[in-house]
């Protein structure tokens, strides 16, 4: 049975053969159930809204990097992707085929980051990342997901994280990173299930699978810093969600609800978050509502407005700056979410002597083509992703020309998204967390 309806022979080839064996399965009376009932109970009137609202302008089309990418190809234009998924769903009134189904969960899982760059040039600030995570809820309770990224579903909901981590290895890992860390200061620990501690700090899935020196990295900070902090040793130390990405409400309301109760359970003050966008996203802005909450229970603190604070309380002071041109990558999540541009700027400015802006930046900065779940979809669209965006490959570019070497970016799905992007290109530039740079600079 072929993926989606006949491609463009432009088109990067697409071998996933979940989202068709999980189709074939349907009948269009089951599809048009499940459709109407959405509409009918979670649609609403910002929903409506927005479908009604669309006047076809066109203006959110030179603000999304997939459009651009394809030479301005209509049907990558925000409104059209709308148009191509919800808008059938409304004018057939859920009765569509499956093959229609599958070329709307490929278009709302791969052809959209839900980085929201295009509601900022909307004239009436429609939504489209609302309306495509609305398909993906579609696609979720019709079991038609991407193969790759329900799998991380699947690891989420058996084991609280996303790496399939058993506690025990969860534990060696911050015994092995404590131990590393204490050949160079002996009275460094990485405390585990202290309770009452100022700071609760939690990371995403990867880092004690492929990224530990992070954890390391982190355990020095607090130590130098003087911060009275804690980890947990059981479920709920992961903060990532890719739950939020397929669909699964009700998952990601349980993945919340074990983060912010591991914090309660210790009596902790906050909650500080490792270099992670989606991450932040899901516990800041969205699982606190998907469980009822207006607020969180706890305040949350993302790493880059933590080192900002630190080093402006004079908690870390700076050796020597970085001595390498560096750029930045403004992350969607936490910069158009959350407005901490001028934050991580303050961190860098302190620690790097030399800083190229990247254009265009802050809130207007391009995605890296690998958030909103798309890089989760795995390798089937690795190529129709990194080509996807060709406009973040020009932006690096122009910065490795004004003289940057290294391009921060404190979010590990624009790590993963811009590494592909270098590769792919042959651009001649390092990519760096920010803790990297603020590792190598600080008094120790």
């Amino acid at each position: 049975m072929a993926i989606a309806e006949p491609k463009r022979n432009d088109d990067p080839i697409v071998l996933d053969d979940a989202i068709a064996l999980s189709a074939e399965k349907l009948s269009e009376e089951e599809i048009a159930r499940v459709i109407n009932d959405m509409i009918k109970t979670e649609g609403g009137a910002r929903f409506k809204a927005y479908l009604n609202t669309c006047m076809s302008c066109g203006y959110c089309s030179e603000a999304c990097h997939f459009y651009l990418s394809h030479d301005k190809e209509p049907r990558f234009s925000p409104a059209a992707k709308v148009k191509q998924t919800l808008g059938e769903f409304t004018r057939k009134k859920g009765r569509v085929s499956r093959e229609t189904l599958m070329r709307a969960c490929e278009i709302a899982f791969t052809d959209c980051n839900l980085c929201r760059r295009c509601m900022m040039y909307c004239p009436f600030g429609i939504d489209v990342a609302f309306l495509m995570l609305f398909v993906r809820r579609v696609c979720h309770k019709l079991g038609v997901v991407p193969r790759y990224i329900q799998d991380t579903a699947h690891s989420h909901s058996a084991t609280m994280n996303q790496m399939w981590v058993q506690e025990d290895e969860w534990i060696d890992t911050l015994q092995w990173q404590e131990d590393e860390a204490k050949d160079e200061y002996p009275d460094l620990r990485i405390p585990l299930e202290k309770e009452g501690a100022d700071v609760y700090y939690s990371v995403i899935g990867p880092e004690p699978k492929f990224r530990a020196q992070l954890i390391y990295q982190a355990a020095v900070l607090m130590h130098v810093a003087g911060i009275d902090w804690t980890m947990t040793a059981y479920p709920g130390w992961d903060n990532s969600d890719m739950c939020m990405y397929t669909g699964d409400v009700e998952m990601t309301a349980r993945l919340k609800k074990v983060h912010f109760e591991s914090a309660m359970r210790l009596r902790n003050k906050r909650i500080v978050m490792g270099e992670c966008g989606h991450a932040f996203r899901s516990v800041y802005d969205v699982g606190n509502r998907f469980l009822g909450w207006k607020m969180p229970p706890i305040p949350v603190v993302h790493a880059v407005a933590f080192y900002d604070e630190l080093l402006s309380e004079g908690r870390l002071k700076i050796a020597e700056k970085f001595d390498r041109p560096v750029t930045f990558h403004d992350p969607c999540n936490i910069v158009r979410g959350q407005g901490l541009h001028e934050k991580a700027r303050n961190v860098i400015r302190q620690t790097c002597n030399t800083f190229i802006e990247m254009e265009p930046n802050r809130e207007h900065n391009f995605c890296c083509c690998a958030g909103g779940g798309v890089i989760n979809c795995g390798p089937p669209y690795k190529n129709k992703r990194v080509e996807s965006n060709r406009v973040k490959a020009d932006q690096l570019i122009a910065a490795r020309e004004k003289g940057a070497e290294i391009v921060i970016a404190p979010c590990h799905n624009c790590h993963g998204g811009l590494e592909d992007i270098i590769h792919h290109h042959k651009i001649d530039i390092e990519i760096k967390f920010l803790i990297d740079i603020l590792f190598e600079c600080i008094e120790k």
